[in-house]
Protein backbone atom coordinates (compact mmCIF):
# COMPACT_ATOMS: atom_id res chain seq x y z
CA UNK A 1 0.00 0.00 0.00
CA UNK A 2 3.10 2.06 0.61
CA UNK A 3 3.71 2.19 -3.29
CA UNK A 4 0.10 3.43 -4.44
CA UNK A 5 0.97 6.32 -1.55
CA UNK A 6 4.25 6.87 -3.25
CA UNK A 7 2.19 7.10 -6.62
CA UNK A 8 -0.08 9.77 -5.02
CA UNK A 9 2.20 11.79 -3.19
CA UNK A 10 4.33 12.13 -6.24
CA UNK A 11 1.08 12.93 -8.41
CA UNK A 12 2.28 10.43 -11.03
CA UNK A 13 0.65 7.61 -13.14
CA UNK A 14 0.98 3.79 -11.89
CA UNK A 15 -0.96 0.96 -12.42
CA UNK A 16 -0.73 -0.99 -9.48
CA UNK A 17 -2.01 -3.72 -10.75
CA UNK A 18 1.01 -5.28 -12.58
CA UNK A 19 2.05 -6.40 -9.46
CA UNK A 20 -0.22 -9.11 -9.39
CA UNK A 21 -0.73 -9.45 -12.89
CA UNK A 22 2.17 -8.71 -15.42
CA UNK A 23 -0.04 -8.42 -18.14
CA UNK A 24 -0.65 -4.74 -16.87
CA UNK A 25 1.83 -2.48 -17.94
CA UNK A 26 2.76 -0.62 -14.58
CA UNK A 27 3.00 2.85 -16.28
CA UNK A 28 6.45 3.89 -14.07
CA UNK A 29 9.42 4.44 -15.50
CA UNK A 30 10.93 0.79 -15.56
CA UNK A 31 8.33 -0.38 -13.90
CA UNK A 32 8.11 -3.66 -15.59
CA UNK A 33 12.41 -4.20 -14.89
CA UNK A 34 12.01 -3.49 -11.54
CA UNK A 35 8.84 -6.04 -11.23
CA UNK A 36 11.32 -8.46 -12.99
CA UNK A 37 13.92 -8.45 -10.51
CA UNK A 38 11.42 -8.59 -7.46
CA UNK A 39 9.90 -11.53 -9.66
CA UNK A 40 13.68 -12.78 -9.68
CA UNK A 41 14.29 -12.61 -6.11
CA UNK A 42 11.57 -14.25 -5.12
CA UNK A 43 11.14 -17.18 -7.67
CA UNK A 44 15.25 -17.87 -6.00
CA UNK A 45 15.85 -18.04 -10.13
CA UNK A 46 18.97 -16.22 -11.62
CA UNK A 47 18.63 -12.52 -11.60
CA UNK A 48 21.57 -11.25 -13.39
CA UNK A 49 19.45 -9.76 -16.58
CA UNK A 50 16.56 -8.66 -14.38
CA UNK A 51 19.14 -6.35 -12.58
CA UNK A 52 21.04 -5.36 -15.39
CA UNK A 53 17.70 -4.12 -17.47
CA UNK A 54 17.03 -1.94 -13.95
CA UNK A 55 20.27 -0.43 -14.99
CA UNK A 56 19.56 0.42 -18.27
CA UNK A 57 16.55 1.94 -17.61
CA UNK A 58 17.29 3.67 -14.59
CA UNK A 59 20.56 3.25 -13.42
CA UNK A 60 22.44 1.40 -10.86
CA UNK A 61 21.72 3.65 -7.59
CA UNK A 62 18.07 2.89 -8.90
CA UNK A 63 18.85 -0.92 -8.37
CA UNK A 64 20.58 -0.22 -5.11
CA UNK A 65 17.31 1.87 -3.86
CA UNK A 66 15.00 -1.00 -5.62
CA UNK A 67 16.99 -4.13 -3.55
CA UNK A 68 17.13 -1.56 -0.48
CA UNK A 69 13.42 -1.39 -0.54
CA UNK A 70 12.17 -4.45 -1.37
CA UNK A 71 14.33 -6.33 1.59
CA UNK A 72 12.60 -4.15 3.77
CA UNK A 73 9.62 -4.94 2.66
CA UNK A 74 10.89 -8.96 3.05
CA UNK A 75 11.75 -8.01 6.13
CA UNK A 76 8.52 -6.24 7.79
CA UNK A 77 6.43 -9.35 6.03
CA UNK A 78 8.57 -11.72 7.87
CA UNK A 79 8.06 -10.12 11.10
CA UNK A 80 4.63 -9.31 10.88
CA UNK A 81 4.39 -13.46 9.87
CA UNK A 82 6.54 -14.54 12.67
CA UNK A 83 4.87 -12.67 15.36
CA UNK A 84 1.61 -13.40 14.07
CA UNK A 85 0.30 -9.89 13.29
CA UNK A 86 -3.33 -9.56 11.82
CA UNK A 87 -4.04 -7.30 9.10
CA UNK A 88 -6.54 -5.11 10.77
CA UNK A 89 -10.38 -4.89 9.83
CA UNK A 90 -9.66 -0.89 9.21
CA UNK A 91 -6.63 -1.85 6.66
CA UNK A 92 -8.76 -3.97 4.94
CA UNK A 93 -11.12 -1.49 4.62
CA UNK A 94 -9.08 1.74 3.75
CA UNK A 95 -7.61 -0.97 1.11
CA UNK A 96 -10.62 -2.57 -0.17
CA UNK A 97 -10.86 -1.37 -3.34
CA UNK A 98 -6.57 -2.11 -4.17
CA UNK A 99 -7.34 -5.50 -2.49
CA UNK A 100 -10.15 -6.12 -5.11
CA UNK A 101 -8.02 -4.88 -7.93
CA UNK A 102 -5.28 -7.01 -6.77
CA UNK A 103 -7.39 -10.10 -6.33
CA UNK A 104 -6.16 -10.50 -3.52
CA UNK A 105 -9.09 -12.32 -1.67
CA UNK A 106 -8.18 -14.54 -3.69
CA UNK A 107 -5.48 -15.79 -0.80
CA UNK A 108 -5.62 -17.98 2.22
CA UNK A 109 -6.31 -15.45 5.13
CA UNK A 110 -6.47 -17.88 7.52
Amino acid sequence: MMLRASVEAFGIEGDLRAVADRSVDPLLPGGSALLDVVDASLSGSDSAAARRAVIECLGGVALVDAAAVHANFEMMNRIADGTGIPVGKGARARNAGLIEALGLDEFDHG
